[in-house]
């Protein structure tokens, strides 16, 4: 069975047994979630529970009728709104990002996780103080080599083991995105990898949920790579932006990984280039409209998803605005995709 999905990678039907999972609990006041579609509910329970979809975050004033009853400001979306993002029948996870830029409070973790129903999964981005080999100025350009990078007592005490101890049975993935790496270090891979390994190594064993590994350099994905991951027994996470080759060439590493969950971060549409994050952001605006589509990666990435959680494997999949226009709609779409094959 592994040698026919190592051939062609997960081109399995979904058989594991379908769930519509309990809902969130509505929010009294405040933040209320936008009504539910019959067709997302009905969608919804087309789906395997092991398909956990959702957006990179969730604070975006202008996915009102989407995800949101009504108009709110970013502030009070991001302190209070996840109650109701999880509400909706198809946003099964989420992404935590803001600890990429200071790592978080295991009080954090816990809010989060008291926000959302049982079935719900996070996936969260190390500290770029643990991932970048770079210091950088608030606009992004870079200050200074990284003393911490890859180091592993941060990444257990500031990240990992808070993230633990505050999210418990709610965490999807904790993804370390390897932020790209300067000339100097590039050249010298083999250490990076060292350096990897031995962080990797350390990390604990998780009861609920997987370590992965995103990068932004293609130079990484090699055999070398794959070992590396299948030694420490952490995940590839399939990163869907420019700077990477197209999720077609990116496939050969989840089949020499295989079996084991899918973590997937779809970023950036490619039309956009790697460095277009500003463009993408001005030209969809508020986010709630598919302005973009990529079917090609949507359909690829559907296959991918049927085939892992046929296998009996969960899928921890998280769509950017910037992917096509709205991640709430890119979501609908991916799991109408995944429900049609």
């Amino acid at each position: 069975m592994h040698d026919e999905l190592q051939n062609d990678l997960f081109g399995l039907q979904a058989s594991a047994e379908t769930a519509t999972p309990k809902r969130a609990t509505r929010p009294r006041g405040g933040v209320q979630p936008s009504p539910s579609r019959p067709e997302d509910e009905q969608l919804a329970a087309r789906l395997s529970p092991l398909v956990h979809l959702g957006s990179s975050t969730w604070s975006y004033p202008g996915w009102e009728g989407l995800v949101w009853a009504g108009r709110h400001s970013e502030a009070l979306l991001a302190r209070t709104g996840l109650t109701a993002y999880a509400a909706h029948p198809l946003l099964r996870a989420v992404g935590i990002d803001r600890g990429f830029y200071k790592p978080l409070a295991t009080s954090e973790f816990e809010r989060y996780a008291q926000q959302v129903p049982a079935h719900f999964r996070f996936t969260v981005k190390a500290p770029s103080l643990v991932t970048d080999a770079l210091v950088r100025r608030e606009d992004g350009r870079a200050q200074q080599p990284n003393p911490l990078f890859l180091d592993p007592t941060l990444a257990v005490q500031e990240f990992v083991e808070r993230a633990v101890e505050g999210l418990g049975a709610k965490i999807g993935a904790l993804v370390f995105q390897l932020s790209p790496l300067p000339p100097a270090l590039l050249a010298r891979l083999p250490e990076q990898r060292e350096r990897l390994h031995a962080l990797l190594r350390a990390l604990p064993r998780l009861d609920s949920g997987v370590i992965a590994v995103e990068v932004r350099d293609a130079a990484w994905l090699d055999a070398e790579f794959a070992a590396l991951l299948r030694d420490t027994g952490t995940r590839y996470c399939l990163g869907l932006h420019p700077k990477l080759p197209p999720i077609q060439e990116q496939l050969p590493l989840l089949r020499a990984l295989w079996p084991g969950p899918l973590v997937c971060r779809w970023n950036l549409n490619r039309l956009h280039g790697p460095f277009g994050y500003e463009q993408a952001e001005q030209r969809y605006g508020d986010f709630s409209a598919t302005v973009d589509p990529d079917p090609e990666t949507r359909a690829t990435l559907a296959r991918v998803i049927r085939g892992t959680v046929g296998a009996g494997q969960a899928a921890y999949v998280t769509i950017s605005n910037k992917a096509e226009g709205s991640a709430p709609l890119s979501v609908r779409a991916l799991a109408q995709a995944i429900a049609d094959d």
